[in-house]
């Protein structure tokens, strides 16, 4: 998903000395590792515990992948530098395009040949993960095999995402490295300015302020579209989006789009029975996706979704943005003719507030602010209302036992406290709740326009990734793309391409059903009934999906103030045991 965030691929092969000592890690505790929530005595502990665990795989060369983003170019570039220094393994951490990282992940799981000792790949997959039966249980690891290469330090209880990575089986499949959210984005400046206040009140009968529902960013978005029309002489637009039949088109979806409209049922991090894909569960098992298999897929609230996406970029977007790709479309915003924005990952934080842009005042604070996304009319208290990115670290069973271990002593090194407060800063991709409210980010949050506030928000737990009920990530992800794009482009009505996404994913999860390669927890299809049916029965059962269709998708808009929605969250960390 965040390839297209990219600006380049590069692989860093680092060579290591025979040993290292306490000087050596002294120098990078004092160079390189601040700030850092752990004092420095605490570091050169931590450090030291990993330099004699490693003592058994000195001279050993490590291959380790992860694809490309600010956070990944900081590890391959100086954390893997680092780590080779301190442990004596030649660590080689290459950075390639996502889907490059998915195809050779799905090589090595197929051919069962090592191409990696350690993966760092999205937890989307973890459906994929805990099912093949080919990727190690990470809590199992950490008590048997790898427990003497496993950081006394590490404190898992700290990452914030642990439960994205956790199987029904209640074992814990991958740990977080990097974690983002998408976000609604709005120019804070225009949405205070007095002027177009009273001009919105006296049109809409409430105020200018952060949608918390789609009714309120339709009418915000026609409001600057088509009412203020320009500012500064410049033609400004209420809307940004992107609409090219390209890969980057399924991860406009997939990340959580339907979840946002109201798709699928309560439940966090992922709705059951219904997922945000519209994928239904018993148990463990997948058992449809079409509303005629008890899914929600190709639902009204689907269908809902994929709608007002067409409707509002024609209407209020760019007229380029139809043809554009997700990284064509992300910096559009910076350039400064942008109102809002529903969909915007943070993780163009770090690019939206660089000195000299249209939207970062001369003292450097954002003229924008990002804020919880607003709901579509199916949406219900409970369900999850966005997407969250959490890249994460990865071991196979195909990998030989000695790579493995040392391949986990690195990817421990790299989300460790002594080297993660200071990569937060660098790429902005929080894992640990100690980093989130550690001072330097209290001092930091005014330039980076709501990042800190969302993150130490309690609204935060409401975006998570793709869950347990997607059996085969790669398989099913890629339909998304080439069906809607047959909505984006004319050739199918928003019912006719999600029908033809629903019967796609059924098609697939019936061939994984009938290889019983996935187990007890592998998809078993239920029998085709009327939708009235599966309606009936969402009610009966006191589940949400399938909805019928609403008689009214468009209530009365609604929204808050920021400043009193940043006012309304806590100032101060939850308070938890510590664990090691």
């Amino acid at each position: 998903m965040t390839s297209a965030v990219a600006l380049f691929a590069a692989t860093m092969t680092l060579s290591a000395p025979a040993r290292s000592d306490d000087a050596t890690i002294q120098k990078w505790i004092d160079s390189e590792f601040q700030p850092s929530t752990l004092s420095k005595e605490e570091q050169l502990k931590e450090l030291q515990w990993f330099a004699k665990a490693a003592e058994p795989f000195k001279g050993m060369e490590i291959n380790v992948v992860s694809e490309t983003i600010t956070t990944h170019e900081y590890e391959a570039k100086t954390l893997a530098k680092a780590f080779s220094e301190i442990t004596g393994i030649k660590l080689k951490h290459d950075i390639i395009q996502e889907g490059d990282v998915v195809e050779k992940l799905q090589t090595q799981m197929q051919s069962g040949k090592n191409v990696y000792d350690g993966w760092i790949n999205d937890s989307d997959l973890i459906g994929t993960h805990f099912r093949y039966g080919q990727t190690i249980a990470l809590s199992d690891y950490m008590k048997g095999e790898g427990k003497d290469v496993t950081d006394p330090y590490l404190d898992v209880n700290d990452f914030i995402g642990k439960s994205f990575t956790t199987a029904p089986d209640g074992k814990l499949y991958q740990l977080p490295d990097q974690q983002f959210a998408n976000l609604y984005w709005f120019r804070y400046d225009w949405f205070t300015n007095p002027d177009y206040k009273a001009k919105f009140k006296a049109k809409y009968g409430y105020d200018l302020g952060v949608p918390v529902n789609w009714s309120a960013y339709e009418d915000i978005a026609e409001f600057f579209t088509n009412d203020i029309k320009e500012i500064n002489g410049v033609k400004v637009y209420g809307h940004m989006d992107y609409g090219k039949k390209d890969p980057s088109l399924g991860w406009r979806f997939t990340d959580a789009w339907l979840s946002m409209a109201g798709n699928g049922d309560k439940g966090i991090p992922n709705g059951l029975p219904v997922d945000e894909w519209g994928i239904r569960m018993e148990g463990c098992r997948p058992v449809g996706s079409s509303v005629e298999r008890g899914g929600d897929t190709n639902g009204p609230a689907a269908v809902y979704s994929i709608t007002k996406y067409l409707e509002w970029m024609k209407k209020y977007a760019p007229p380029q943005a139809q043809g554009m790709t997700f990284s064509e479309a992300g910096p559009v915003p910076a350039q400064g003719n942008v109102a809002q924005q529903i969909f915007w990952y943070t993780a163009f934080t770090a690019d939206m507030v660089k000195p000299g842009l249209p939207v970062v005042n001369a003292d450097g604070t954002p003229k924008w602010r990002m804020a919880p996304s607003p709901h579509g009319a199916y949406w219900k208290e409970g369900m999850k209302l966005g997407y969250q990115d959490a890249g994460s670290l990865t071991l196979l069973k195909s990998t030989p036992p000695d790579r493995r271990k040392a391949a986990w002593l690195y990817l421990q090194f790299i989300v460790s406290k002594t080297v993660s407060l200071k990569k937060s800063h660098v790429g902005l991709t929080f894992i640990r709740e100690s980093d989130i409210w550690d001072k330097s980010f209290t001092e930091r949050a005014p330039k980076l326009g709501g990042l800190i506030e969302f993150y130490r928000s309690p609204a935060r737990v409401q975006w998570t990734p793709t869950g347990n009920n997607v059996p085969d990530y790669p398989k099913l992800a890629q339909l998304w793309w080439q069906n809607i794009g047959d909505a984006s482009s004319g050739a199918k009505t928003p019912q006719a391409a999600m029908d033809a996404l629903a019967a796609a994913q059924d098609s697939v999860l019936e061939r994984l059903e009938k290889s019983k390669v996935q187990g007890e927890c592998g998809p078993k299809l239920n029998k085709k009934e009327s939708a009235e049916f599966w309606f009936n029965k969402s009610a009966k059962d006191g589940n949400i999906a399938p909805q019928r269709k609403l008689a009214n998708e468009k209530p009365k808009g609604e929204t808050i103030d920021y400043d009193t929605l940043i006012k309304s969250w806590p100032a101060s960390p939850p308070k938890r045991a510590e664990a090691k």
